[in-house]
């Protein structure tokens, strides 16, 4: 978790001092890096490498342009990387792994991994990868031996008895779960193409262990662990049997012991599809942090409706099932990080949710950077990207320059030769050169610049990086508050969700005696006693 530490006066008053919505201009791929004294801000970036940046000219983003634009995200003020799959892999996402200990030959190799971990770590960025080890690619040499039940990899994966019912439903995908190979059938929650390794088998768990220990061993700070709770929960019929959760929270629990042991620091985070709090809380004894996808979902819903909606009874929920998940583990008990985020590679991408409104993406941006746990932010979110279904629109070339890349204008024009955008695949929306880098890094209005703005809150305000959350009301559907208290700093944050200016007196609730307003997103944000004013569509924290 990051520490309680302010950054410097001289930051924080330049910050104040340029107004709201304002950053200091800053060039994106030649920004200094921060001083070691600059607070963390927590917050961390997803990065799909194929779309991000091109240093070799081949149309296809790789490790080394992970490294050329680490300048850029330590000025957008992030703290970590999650890369999305980078081991080697036949598809283009990489989520069906054909070797755990290789780097994917389109991305580089594991000198230009080195490369990225030595550069990211000198600027304070923490790099954690895509852990893929509920399946693996149906042509990876395990699996090809497989076939031989003779073999012993035969039981490294799960086969068919003559009882089973071979119309089952997958938890992962609601289609059939038993795919034919000759006379047999393999398990596969998430398509043929990928068999579920079997977890019953103390030589999968071994290997697996030895694979996480491997890649901490070589400077990773951690793991993205992809389809966590699909490691044992795979029939539908059986989705959340309290049985399967068990087997689930036990295997984890070995990993992360094993991982620790190498790293007492290492951070991981499980991807846990739930509806509820209740269903992602167990996840936390073993992993200490879980994506809260239903927060997620009701932050754009809220910003949507510009109301609040169950978002206040969905956060009380959520840390309340915490918090008993924690103390059920005794006194001992790590304290728990919820990983919050907006969409990611599997979603519709947020602005396309909500209908390319940028006040409501200001405002879902807004909450999420001010509420507790650890941010992520989807690569392309900050400049507002679109994308829907099918997948691969939602992981299109990131927008680095007015103008996209083609296969006829595959270099940037700010960097050396053979360096460029990703060119992966065509665009499959018109947002234009506006929704871009260079467009919207020196305009203080962009959107890029409200998330430079509000990760510098967050860095430069210890209680909204690592502060508790106490709700109040406002008796306005379209007020959202909450204080966030760390240590002896206190202070209340306040989001008027609607288009329209609200006024708000806290009746009842007891401000400090000189309390005034510390940051604000807009002009117009006034607090006269105990009376706050706020503009459409603005936050304020008060101290």
């Amino acid at each position: 978790m990051s520490r309680n530490r302010l950054f410097s006066p001289l930051a924080f008053l330049l910050a104040l001092a340029l107004g709201p919505g304002i950053s200091p201009q800053v060039n994106a791929d030649a920004a200094a890096a921060a001083p070691a004294t600059a607070a963390p801000s927590g917050v961390y970036y997803e990065i799909f490498v194929r779309a991000w940046y091109d240093t070799n000219g081949d149309g296809i983003g790789d490790l080394n342009g992970v490294t050329a634009k680490l300048d850029y995200l330590k000025s957008l003020g992030i703290s970590g990387i999650w890369l999305m799959p980078i081991n080697t892999a036949p598809s283009y996402h990489g989520y069906d792994v054909t070797d755990y200990y290789g780097i994917n030959p389109q991305y580089g190799n594991e000198a230009d991994l080195q490369r990225l971990l030595d550069e990211a770590h000198k600027r304070g960025i923490a790099v954690t990868m895509d852990m893929v080890i509920n399946h693996t690619s149906q042509v990876h040499p395990w699996f090809i031996a497989a076939r031989d039940a003779a073999d012993p990899h035969h039981d490294w994966y799960t086969w068919a008895g003559p009882q089973a019912d071979l119309g089952a439903l997958s938890t992962a995908s609601d289609s059939r779960i038993w795919h034919p190979l000759g006379k047999a059938h393999y398990l596969g929650d998430f398509g043929g193409g990928m068999p579920d390794l079997n977890y019953d088998n103390p030589a999968v768990r071994a290997e697996m262990i030895k694979v996480g220990r491997y890649w901490i061993a070589k400077g990773v700070d951690g793991f993205r662990l992809d389809a966590a709770k699909h490691i044992y929960d795979d029939f539908k019929a059986r989705q959340h049997d309290p049985e399967i959760v068990a087997k689930n929270v036990a295997w984890w629990t070995e990993f992360h012991d094993a991982i620790a042991a190498v790293n007492p620091h290492v951070t991981l985070v499980g991807e846990v599809m739930a509806e509820s709090p209740a269903q992602l809380a167990p996840y936390l004894r073993p992993l200490g942090s879980i994506f809260d996808f239903p927060l997620a979902e009701q932050l754009i819903v809220s910003a949507k409706d510009e109301r609040v909606g169950k978002l206040d009874a969905l956060l009380k929920d959520t840390y309340d099932a915490y918090r008993s998940a924690v103390e059920a583990q005794g006194a001992a008990a790590a304290p728990f990080i919820d990983s919050t985020f907006l969409s990611n590679h599997d979603q519709e991408r947020v602005m396309s949710r909500l209908g390319g409104n940028l006040e409501h993406m200001r405002m879902a941006a807004a909450m999420l950077l001010t509420l507790p746990g650890r941010p992520y932010i989807y690569y392309g979110e900050e400049l507002g990207m679109e994308g829907r279904k099918p997948d691969p629109n939602l992981r299109e070339p990131m927008r680095w320059q007015r103008q996209p890349a083609t296969s006829a204008n595959s270099r940037a024009q700010d960097a050396p030769a053979g360096y460029g955008q990703s060119r992966w695949k065509p665009s499959s929306v018109h947002q234009g050169e506006a929704v871009s880098v260079q467009a919207e890094q020196d305009d203080p209005s962009s959107l890029l610049n409200t998330y430079r703005t509000l990760i510098g809150w967050r860095a430069q305000v210890a209680a909204l990086r690592d502060g508790d959350l106490q709700l109040l009301a406002t008796g306005n559907p379209s007020l959202l508050a909450y204080w966030r208290r760390a240590g002896a700093q206190r202070v209340l944050v306040v989001h008027n969700l609607s288009g329209q200016p609200l006024s708000w007196k806290a009746d009842g609730q007891v401000l400090p005696p000189h309390a005034s307003v510390l940051l604000k997103s807009k002009p117009g944000v006034t607090l006269d006693g105990d009376r706050l004013s706020l503009p459409a569509y603005s936050t304020a924290v008060l101290q």
